[in-house]
């Protein structure tokens, strides 16, 4: 089995829109039972707790407590009542952020495809994200050049532009790149 090195809690320990950029090329790996799922993280939007009115965290929550903790740790939570979505804490402790994982490659477009495609449920929501059997790893930096524009699927703060993809890849939701 191939052997990945997990990003360090360092990594998230950032301002969110930071981690949401840097996050891209890097990988989500899964290790299940069935084997290792492994995607290349293409597309990213942030969310940055009191200052930021679309967050969960916009004012706390016993949900959106997790945003508040340890940087690295993982933020699931059903989206629509439908979906798993994906999220991994950023900011130092106490200060709350968190970035949703919306793409990967080769073909898991969208934040709910992308959880059935890694086999994510709402049971690891507060896994930790920095080691095994779910981690973020180094995926090396793409070349390609980091489209940004507006966050979907919310009705606050619609005008910042905290959603990231790389540009052109095939594997970014239909809706992007997103129009300002």
């Amino acid at each position: 089995m191939k052997q990945y090195r997990p990003l360090p809690r360092s990594f998230f320990a950032r301002h969110t829109v930071v981690v949401a950029r840097a996050l891209l090329g890097h990988l989500l790996v899964h290790e299940t039972p069935s084997g290792v799922l492994v995607g290349r993280i293409v597309e990213t939007e942030a969310y940055r707790g009191a200052d930021d009115p679309a967050s969960h965290a916009f004012k706390r929550t016993a949900r959106s407590a997790i945003m508040f903790g340890r940087p690295g740790i993982a933020y699931v939570y059903r989206a629509f009542g439908l979906h798993a979505c994906l999220n991994v804490v950023t900011e130092p402790e106490g200060r709350p952020g968190a970035v949703l994982l919306r793409a990967i490659e080769p073909a898991a477009s969208g934040p709910g495809r992308l959880t059935v495609a890694m086999a994510v449920g709402l049971e690891q929501c507060g896994a930790d994200l920095t080691a095994p059997p779910l981690y973020l790893a180094h995926g090396g930096r793409s070349r390609a050049a980091i489209a940004a524009g507006p966050r979907i699927g919310i009705s606050a703060a619609r005008d910042r532009a905290w959603r990231f993809g790389l540009d052109g890849h095939p594997a970014l939701s239909r809706r992007f790149p997103p129009r300002l």
